[in-house]
């Protein structure tokens, strides 16, 4: 996964969770209202929140699994390959020293 779609995924998870809350907030403003019409919004305007919560809950864990199976794959392959992997730190750590250094 590119830096660019985990900065899109995070911004979609993010904005979720703010719809959540908001449609929850408006839900808890309109509770003194009465009469069919607004039941009706109501309890479609509740299960939709419900449904998005669910949703976000998937895609959090598909998420937290997709993180967790990255880092088994990382150390598995450091532990196959440890000189390989001490190089290629050494030479990111080169890299960025010399970069950082130019500043």
């Amino acid at each position: 996964m590119t830096d660019m779609e985990r900065v899109t995924k995070d911004k979609l998870f993010s904005d979720l969770q703010t719809v959540i809350e908001d449609a929850e907030a408006l839900l808890q403003a309109t509770a003194s209202q009465t009469g069919e019409k607004i039941d009706v919004v109501r309890a479609r305007a509740r299960a939709s929140v419900n449904q998005a919560k669910a949703r976000l809950s998937e895609i959090q864990k598909k998420t937290t699994d997709q993180a967790k199976q990255a880092a088994e794959s990382a150390d598995e392959y450091v532990h196959k390959n440890p000189w390989q992997a001490v190089g290629m730190a050494a030479g990111l750590g080169l890299l960025l020293g010399i970069l950082l250094n130019r500043r």
